[in-house]
């Protein structure tokens, strides 16, 4: 009996001290919950019961440079599902069976979203607004449509190349769209509203709406109206005769490097853009590399005018190639010689032989200084333009160049570059000599247009001096007006520019019948506020050359741009005639050239407009009809007497000629053909000038002049 109670107590002293020992390990269990794991599973249990549907920011409006809308966000309704409310309400395969056939989705793989294991679902995204409101209506368990944002391009195919497009989430996927989605995407907002633990929303629970912060908006450097021009006459090219593989065309104000317009065939629709082949999205204008022909030798001659080694007077020799190393290069017109020419004549013939000798003088002058002024241009480089998949070009490594490369290089073979770095380059020969970066971007704005970041013109280097770019600019003008561009001429506006038609390379060498056409220029050459570059990839039959199938479509984007910038055109006299223009006879004050050799008169009375008929003998001239300062009109023909020099004339007098009127080249050229030197006040015409016209002064003297610009009173001529 005894022995049985003390077994009894050790039986309940161990029961005991067992149940204070589970209760120990309990209060450390549930101590352990509290204070070490208390937060995570707060956290679990109000992601268990709170649900959160996202709401996208909306992206911020593209403008163009006149704040004209060419992208914009608009409201899109998408479907979504919370599958534990779905399931709670046992009516799964119902909600599947109705909705299937309103959102076009098989009813097993809808059902399978309905009743994923997770408390959120997209359904469908960017539905049409009656299917949305029908589902509204229809007011199902668990399913709930919310409004979304949605990129919308209301100009559709305009600017497709430059602004790219958005996917489905809002994300900037191509284009502008990509390289400033941190600026355009903002930032999203959801609505979390807490549900009970079988999934039914709870009437009177927490219900949290956090805002979405839309994204900034951007102002592009690209003008609608110009950009429309641009793929206006891209369309009349693709649909022509030539039907060519592709084209492009760029327009850039030289000044700034800021882009009018940029466009590319085949183009696409941005809207629709997975309607369309993925190559059609790729941007040629700054993806794509080609050689680029005779339009690079606009790099040659501003390098080898800055280096010394030719004037636009030096004279070459074509008899129809040019031997380099064993290898003939060929001018384009080797079956009929250009033979002796200036330089000025190889630049406006285009003439290869003429070329390749200015480049391999350069080499000869200072081994690898042509190759500095190619790189110094940009070429095997990035421009730095603000949009994607941008290329460097192709370049023979400089170690391993040999002549014939530096040959074929100076017409522009064996180089590779992209339209964008020409056209970037030829800019820099257009404003003075300065290399830009090009601009596609002016600024970031809010939503009150607040400037959040803008984009100033930034200058790379100065390349070559402003006496060479207007040296070239001139050289440039003289291949339209009287060389192989004068397809490219626009009445009333002085142009510039530069033919090019290379062959394409390929597998094996040159591919036979496969060219690029292409025409880069400038207006006005004086002054010039635009260049434009236009390709045509593979234009197919004949013609083919830049100067038939790339230089009409130049002048006809240039010449719409120049007159919607509002730049005054400028008829000269004749011009003026031959369009039937009824106009009063311009009166000119003849220059005296007494004095002067028959040579130097002859020049001094051309460059003023005027003929000359010389009658005599003698070493200058004596006389003349009609006598100096008189006024005639243009075109009249002025009658020089040779004989001895007037023995009371000192030797090299000449008389200052009247200047009223005239623009500062106008100025700049007859003050060097009469052997007197300009000094300028101002701009625009001249009003005044010292000494005063028929002064008596030896030649080289300085003859001051001011202009001034005159109020515009006359209406300006229409297209």
């Amino acid at each position: 009996m005894q022995t049985t109670t003390i077994l009894m107590r050790r039986r309940i002293a161990c029961l005991f001290f067992g149940a204070i020992a589970v209760f120990f390990l309990l209060l450390l269990r549930l101590a352990y919950l509290q204070f070490a794991m208390g937060s995570e599973l707060q956290l679990k249990a109000e992601q268990l019961r709170m649900r959160e549907v996202p709401i996208a920011a909306k992206r911020g409006t593209i403008y163009d440079r006149n704040l004209r809308k060419l992208a914009i966000s608009i409201s899109a309704d998408s479907v979504y599902a919370l599958p534990p409310e779905v399931n709670y309400s046992g009516k799964a395969e119902e909600i599947a069976r109705t909705l299937a056939p309103i959102l076009e989705i098989p009813e097993e793989k809808l059902l399978e979203k309905i009743t994923a294991p997770r408390s959120f679902e997209w359904i469908k995204r960017k539905v049409d607004f009656e299917k949305a409101q029908k589902i509204r209506q229809l007011d199902l368990p668990g399913i709930k449509v919310v409004e979304e944002s949605q990129r919308f391009y209301p100009k559709d195919t305009l600017a497709a190349h430059v602004l790219g497009f958005a996917g489905i989430d809002n994300q900037g996927l191509e284009g502008i769209e990509i390289t400033r989605d941190a600026d355009l995407k903002g930032v999203p907002g959801n609505i979390v509203v807490e549900y009970d633990a079988k999934g039914r929303e709870l009437p009177q629970a927490v219900h949290k709406y956090n805002p979405p912060v839309d994204g900034y908006s951007l102002v592009l450097t690209i003008d609608e109206t110009i950009q429309y021009f641009a793929e206006r006459e891209l369309d009349k090219i693709m649909s022509g005769p030539s039907k060519p593989k592709g084209a492009t065309i760029i327009i850039m104000q030289p000044k700034t490097g800021e882009i009018l317009a940029l466009a590319n065939r085949p183009g696409y629709d941005s809207n629709n853009y997975g309607q369309f082949d993925p190559q059609t999205w790729r941007n040629s204008a700054v993806s794509n590399t080609y050689e680029p022909g005779s339009t690079f030798k606009i790099i040659t001659t501003a390098a080898a005018l800055e280096e010394g080694v030719v004037t636009p007077d030096d004279r070459f020799y074509d008899p129809g190639y040019y031997e380099v190393g064993g290898h003939r290069i060929k001018c384009w017109r080797s079956y009929n010689p250009h033979g002796s020419q200036t330089f000025r004549e190889v630049m406006q013939n285009s003439c290869n032989p003429g070329f390749v000798e200015v480049g391999l003088n350069m080499e000869n002058k200072e081994k690898g200084v042509f190759y500095k002024y190619i790189r110094a241009f940009g070429f095997g480089t990035k421009t730095g333009i603000d949009l994607p998949g941008e290329a460097v070009g192709i370049m023979i490594n400089e170690k391993d160049l040999k002549t014939i490369n530096i040959a074929t290089i100076s017409i522009g073979q064996g180089i590779a570059v992209t339209p964008i770095q020409l056209i970037t380059a030829v800019s820099a020969v257009a404003n003075g000599g300065t290399l830009m970066e090009p601009q596609i971007v002016r600024e970031v704005i809010d939503s009150d247009n607040n400037v959040v970041k803008s984009f100033k013109p930034k200058a790379i280097r100065r390349v070559i001096s402003e006496e060479t770019a207007e040296i070239e600019r001139d050289l440039l003008e003289s291949v339209v007006s009287q060389g192989t561009g004068r397809n490219a001429y626009i009445p009333g506006y002085r142009v510039g520019g530069k033919t090019g038609t290379a062959q394409k390379a390929g597998p094996g060498g040159y591919q036979q019948g496969k060219y690029v056409a292409s025409f880069i220029g400038m207006a006005p050459i004086n002054d010039p506020e635009i260049v434009a570059l236009v390709i045509i990839d593979e234009p197919q039959g004949y013609p083919y050359q830049g100067g038939q199938v790339a230089a009409p479509v130049f002048k006809a984007v240039v010449e719409d741009t120049l007159r919607y910038l509002g730049i005054v055109s400028q008829y000269t006299y004749e011009e003026e005639k031959n369009q039937g223009i009824k106009v009063e006879p311009k009166l000119i004050s003849v220059p005296e050239v007494v004095n002067l050799s028959p040579e130097e008169a002859v020049k001094v009375l051309k460059v003023e407009g005027l003929k000359a008929e010389v009658k005599g003998e003698g070493k200058v001239v004596t006389s003349q009809t009609p006598a100096g300062m008189a006024k005639v009109e243009t075109g009249t023909k002025v009658i020089l007497n040779l004989g001895e020099a007037d023995q009371s004339l000192i030797p090299g007098t000449v008389t200052v000629p009247d200047l009223t009127g005239k623009r500062i080249r106008e100025v700049a050229e007859l003050l060097s053909a009469m052997g007197l030197k300009l000094n300028p006040d101002g701009h625009g015409k001249v009003v005044r000038q010292e000494p005063i016209p028929g002064t008596k002064v030896q030649a080289g003297q300085e003859v001051k002049v001011f202009f001034t610009e005159e109020e515009e009173t006359a209406e300006t001529l229409g297209p």
